[in-house]
């Protein structure tokens, strides 16, 4: 099948940021939301995330409108009809995505590879909610996804290998690089980093450092570009809970039990960089 055109549901952080490196690799891109106001906003934010790119002189102008027209925006799912592959990026929750996955599927050729930006849900079940379940994968993008060369590529027990082959082939066309893994709880990347996380709030709560220390230990201790706990803020700390409630119920076992302190947060609405306030205050 020859990729040309590609569907994004989502107009927030990941949605738009996938929609970018599509359009910017050439694809025609319809990235999808419900709110015109979001679809707006994205558009927003993609040109001037190239207009960065412009000024360290990574991007020409010329490109930079190229980029954009590859862009419709649209809230019919309707105008997925003649794409070849959707990439799902709505917020981290199994109900939502299966309800979003399904609407997908009615509306697409039954060889349109439909694939989840899940950062811990299970492959094989969201696969299960949609018809042809052999065309489903796991294609998980790391935010900033314009900066962050890495693409998660996940295989559910249905998936078959052509649908491989092909997000293969995109994650190569995007100038990423593309690892498989399986379908486990967090898979490989989250599975390491998001425990450490979570210790790192354990240690704050218990009082034993100061959220700068914490993260300034990481940094120049251990080589990290950004601290477990500023990291958190970036991730969102909704996201990060609802990626260790998945561990939780997924392995049953009690080192992935989130942190009391990160479930008070969320619930005061102390989110990270999205609200202004998260272990570290922003303006």
């Amino acid at each position: 099948m020859h990729l040309h055109t590609i569907g994004v549901i989502g107009a927030g952080t990941m949605g738009n940021g996938i929609a970018q490196v599509c359009a910017q690799a050439g694809f025609d891109v319809i990235l999808l939301d419900i709110a015109p106001q979001a679809l707006e906003q994205a558009l927003s934010t993609i040109a001037k995330n190239l207009d960065r790119q412009i000024a360290k002189q990574a991007l020409s102008e010329e490109h930079k409108h190229r980029t954009l027209d590859k862009i419709r925006t649209s809230t019919d799912y309707a105008s997925l009809a003649d794409t070849q592959l959707v990439i799902e990026a709505a917020t981290e929750n199994l109900a939502l995505k299966q309800r979003l996955l399904q609407q997908v599927a009615t509306h697409v050729g039954s060889e349109c590879v439909i694939a989840s930006n899940t950062s811990s849900l299970s492959i094989t079940q969201l696969a299960a909610g949609v018809s042809h379940p052999g065309r489903f994968i796991g294609l998980h993008f790391f935010n900033p996804v314009p900066v962050m060369g890495l693409i998660e590529v996940i295989r559910g027990l249905q998936t078959h290998d052509e649908t491989h082959a092909l997000a293969l082939e995109m994650a190569q066309r995007l100038g990423k690089t593309a690892i498989t893994a399986g379908n486990r709880p967090g898979f490989v990347v989250n599975r390491i980093l998001v425990p450490m996380i979570n210790e790192a709030i354990l240690v704050f709560q218990e009082g034993l450092a100061s959220a700068e220390d914490i993260d300034a230990g990481m940094r120049l201790g251990c080589n990290q570009p950004i601290g477990p706990l500023a990291l958190a803020d970036l991730i969102g700390l909704d996201t990060l809970l609802a990626i260790l409630e998945a561990f939780y119920e997924g392995f049953n076992d009690s080192k992935y039990r989130p942190a009391p302190l990160l479930k008070e947060m969320v619930a005061a609405g102390y989110l990270g960089r999205k609200s202004g306030r998260g272990f570290h205050a922003y303006g």
